[in-house]
């Protein structure tokens, strides 16, 4: 069995073998992933994820049972999906891929002039809470 430092350490190796993203602390404790300046989601050790979603993609999570809402800010995009051991390594690498691929169709529709101007990451719920 992998000790709780070695499942953080497992997903961080995955999420930094994939083009762009870039790890380090998060504000408010734990380790924060990025593709640029866009969160993609962060780890407070082995046991939560937190990542920011749509809205409504936030809601389709929720009702499919795979996350539940943000554990201090249910209310907002955010998720949370608690990691009770090694078995959940694939599922918190899953929903940072999800994260990570609507991401970088957004940055190449702002690259391609397709869609609608940068915004933050981070709803602004999350940013108002936290800052």
């Amino acid at each position: 069995m992998k000790t709780t430092v070695d499942i953080s350490e497992a997903i961080e190796r995955e999420l930094l073998s994939w083009p762009e993203v870039t790890a380090g602390r998060h504000r408010f404790g734990g380790r924060e992933f990025r593709v640029g300046r866009m969160e993609i989601g962060h780890l407070h050790g082995s046991h939560i994820a937190d990542l920011p979603f749509s809205r409504a993609m936030r809601d389709e999570l929720v009702a499919s049972g795979q996350v539940s809402p943000h554990h201090w800010l249910p209310d907002s995009g955010w998720v949370s999906f608690p990691i009770h051991g090694e078995q959940d390594i694939a599922a918190v690498v899953a929903l940072f891929r999800l994260n990570y691929e609507r991401i970088q169709t957004r940055l190449q529709r702002q690259h391609t002039g397709i869609g609608p101007a940068a915004e933050s990451n981070q709803p602004s719920t999350y940013r108002n809470s936290h800052e």
